[in-house]
């Protein structure tokens, strides 16, 4: 007798289970999928336990025939594909005739579903994957299946199940992440007996995200069409909330997917405003034509493979880089000659501003006494207490209409400016920081950074290891005019420096490059190493907060913050800036 055998039917159904069944949240994607593909309008689900004890999926969908609904139970039987060229352009989720029978090969199943326009339904228990009883009975249409005990008869997997409040913290993120996708159809959760949510049908996704998550206004707007695709969605802001890790939902013509281009591609939107490394929190919805897109690559669907994967990585990253930029951006007062007689700014505004010896972006001469008082110092302007403003009321950089202009600085660290919709708070340092690096990078496009050789090369002792990380960065580092040698032990030689740094900082600026590089990841590339060594040489570079600055230096920095892409972060991702907005003072000053 041969060593190959053909498996059992059995073991096959328990066998793919294995890569279809993870837990009890991929038992509901894979029921939910069908009342989809089935034309549901509204998908009801009920868990026990986090699903370990009871899943109960109900739909409204066009139901099943008995033979069909008896067929459903048999692997690789389904309704979606007749040929080989439907693989081109698959556009349903169940289709390969799996999910049912390996879900019901680990569990107690039954399966209750009546076809539209017939009078009566049909029951169909299961007990690990072998029929026990068929029955006729009356139901409303659509389908419902009860999954009891999962995994009961494999207790090798039961046992790495999680406790049941992590299980039903999964299922309720894929039943949300579902809603996101389909807001056309009605999605309720019950955990218990308690009903954990309901989403009434709602007419498109923003509506539908307004549902499930009320309070993130801060949250920006994506979109963007080009080569027949779109691309929609909210990303994390680059300031503000939790930017460093949140939740990821991408979403593939309507299929939740987990993709490496599309990853990356966030990942570079984020990195080219910063070099803090992020998982933002991103909810993307990407539509593109099926047939060039292939995502027969795994038993759930979980991974798709692009035919234009190099323009989907491309398009991705500039759309959520032009958001992040757009919505950043914050205008500041154009260039204004007092002489010539005529304000460029809002009445409201400049009125105001000349009360306090400001004209545009310039000091009154003969009122600068005034200006020292009201203006420069400006807690005497306005009370401290004013800044204490809760985080929910301070507004990310929207792009206002009238131009900001500062007044003034806070105890020598924030500048502080008005438009007329908010009073803006600008750290000075970090403001100044975000100018420098981009100005530093841009100058890298064409060359090296301007350097100042020293008179006198500085050595410097360096922790063990660190020495080497700095010499393995020493072309990257002499791109930034920075010019360094071994020295013996763990001491490095200094002979040049960028001509932007003051020479009493080399030794320390030198230390903190070793610091950032030696963060470096080792599968990092060339261009993150010059980003880490600009923005270091950057923050070294900027002003300091405790530097009193002329109202000229605060108009500069703020006009050169204009031209940034990005405004509200510095490179290492501390925010640049919040507004206390007019709404708020109004409601604060019962005017609302």
């Amino acid at each position: 007798m041969g060593l190959i055998k053909k498996l059992s039917s059995e073991l096959a159904n328990q066998i793919a289970a294995g890569e279809v069944v993870e837990r009890p949240a991929s038992v509901v994607k894979e029921l939910i999928e069908n009342s989809l593909d089935a034309g549901a309008t509204r998908i009801s689900v009920l868990i026990e336990f986090g699903g370990k004890r009871l899943i109960r999926v109900e739909d409204n969908g066009s139901g099943m025939s008995p033979d069909d609904a008896l067929l459903a139970l048999k692997r690789h039987a389904t309704s979606k594909l007749f040929s080989v060229d439907d693989l081109g352009a698959i556009e349903t989720f169940g289709f390969r005739g799996e999910a049912l029978p390996s879900i019901a090969s680990v569990s107690r199943l039954i399966l209750c579903s009546r076809l539209t326009g017939k009078e009566t339904g049909t029951e169909i228990r299961s007990n690990a994957g072998a029929i026990e009883s068929v029955h006729e009975i009356g139901m409303r249409e659509g389908t419902t299946v009860e999954v009891v005990d999962l995994f009961r008869n494999i207790p090798a997997r039961q046992k790495f199940l999680k406790a049941d409040a992590a299980e039903t913290s999964q299922v309720s993120r894929i039943v949300t992440q579902l809603a996101l996708c389909y807001p056309e159809v009605g999605f309720a959760l019950t955990n218990r007996g308690r009903k954990s949510f309901d989403y009434p049908p709602v007419s498109g996704w923003k509506e539908r995200f307004y549902q499930i998550d009320r309070k993130r206004s801060q949250l920006v707007e994506v979109q963007k069409e080009a080569a027949g695709v779109s691309v929609l969605g909210y990303i994390a802001p680059l300031a503000g909330g939790d930017s460093t890790r949140g939740p990821q939902n991408v979403f593939v013509n309507r299929r939740i997917v987990k993709d490496k281009t599309i990853s990356h591609a966030i990942h570079e939107a984020y990195r080219q405003a910063t070099v803090k490394i992020r998982t933002p929190e991103v909810h993307l919805f990407i539509e593109i034509p099926s047939d060039r897109l292939d995502v027969n690559v795994h038993p759930t669907k979980a991974e798709v493979r692009f035919l234009e994967q190099s323009m989907i990585h491309e398009l991705l990253r500039r759309a959520l880089g032009d958001a992040l930029s757009r919505v950043d951006s914050t205008p500041i007062a154009p260039k204004f000659d007092p002489d010539e007689g005529h304000s460029m700014f809002n009445p409201t505004i400049s009125g105001f501003v000349e009360d306090l010896g400001v004209v545009g972006t310039h000091v009154k001469p003969k009122e600068i006494g005034q200006a020292e008082k009201l203006g420069i110092n400006v807690s005497e302007v306005l009370d401290s207490s004013v800044l204490k403003v809760n985080h929910d009321e301070a507004i990310q950089s929207d792009q206002p209409v009238f131009p900001m202009i500062p007044l003034g600085q806070f105890r020598d660290t924030f500048i502080v400016a008005i438009d007329n919709e908010a009073i803006s708070i600008i750290d000075q340092h970090v403001a100044h920081e975000r100018v420098l690096f981009e100005q530093v990078m841009s100058r890298l496009t064409s060359g090296r950074l301007e350097g100042q050789r020293l008179l006198s090369p500085i050595v410097i002792e360096l922790q063990p290891g660190l020495r080497d990380v700095l010499l393995l960065h020493g072309e990257n580092l002499k791109r930034l005019a920075f010019e360094i040698f071994e020295f013996g032990g763990n001491s490095v030689q200094v002979v040049a420096v960028p001509a932007l740094l003051n020479l009493k900082e080399a030794t320390q600026i030198i230390s903190a490059l070793a610091e950032d590089l030696n963060g470096l990841r080792d599968e990092s590339s060339v261009d993150d190493a010059l980003r880490r060594i600009a923005a270091t040489t950057a923050c070294h570079a900027a002003v300091k907060a405790n530097d009193r600055l002329t109202h000229e230096k605060m108009s500069f920095i703020l006009s050169e913050l204009r031209r940034t892409n990005y405004s509200t972060v510095c490179p290492h991702g501390r925010p640049i800036m919040f507004k206390i907005s007019r709404r708020y003072l109004e409601r604060s000053f019962e005017r609302s």
